[in-house]
């Protein structure tokens, strides 16, 4: 089981990230005010990075956002899924006002099987409940390619390790 840090606190986490080279576990994640279901299938053949993370309604997370709508922008032939426990018309919401329409919202507010699946639930603390900050890269063939869990909950990823990996 891993372990973030939260402040001055450790945090323990609902398991590990998928392995790289394992299967990507599927989803069911939410999206937007029509609260449409979507899952792993739904991006078939796709590339995709999943930028995880606990809330947009920290000024990390939502830097974060605005880094991976970037990203997405210049990618081709990959999505970017940006994943939180925050209510998907929330997200819409955020996205709507902060003109971020490159990558793709999704929340895990249905239940806490992407958190669990993805070893990246925190048990206890102040996020309790809550996804940490994490990164997922899953290739075409829906194997894991490349995964980092940001040690600190108050840092961003690594982008540029993010984006060596996913050419």
């Amino acid at each position: 089981m891993a372990q973030v840090k939260l402040g001055d606190f450790i945090v323990d986490l609902s398991g590990d990230l998928p392995a790289v080279g394992t299967d990507a576990p599927d989803f069911l994640l939410v999206q937007g005010k029509t609260l449409k279901n979507v899952s792993l299938e739904d991006f078939r053949g796709k590339q995709l990075i999943l930028n995880i993370f606990p809330t947009l309604n920290t000024p990390v997370c939502s830097s974060a956002a605005h880094k991976f709508n970037k990203i997405a922008s210049d990618l081709d032939d990959t999505i970017v899924l940006c994943i939180s426990r925050d209510l998907a018309w929330n997200q819409e919401q955020f996205c709507i006002s902060n003109s971020l329409d490159n990558a793709v919202f999704l929340s895990d507010m249905r239940n806490e099987n992407f958190g669990q699946d993805y070893g990246v639930l925190h048990t206890n603390g102040n996020f309790q409940g809550l996804l940490a900050r994490s990164v997922v890269v899953i290739g075409k063939d829906k194997k894991i390619k490349y995964s980092q869990l940001v040690d600190s909950t108050g840092d961003e990823p690594d982008y540029d390790q993010l984006l060596a990996n996913i050419i």
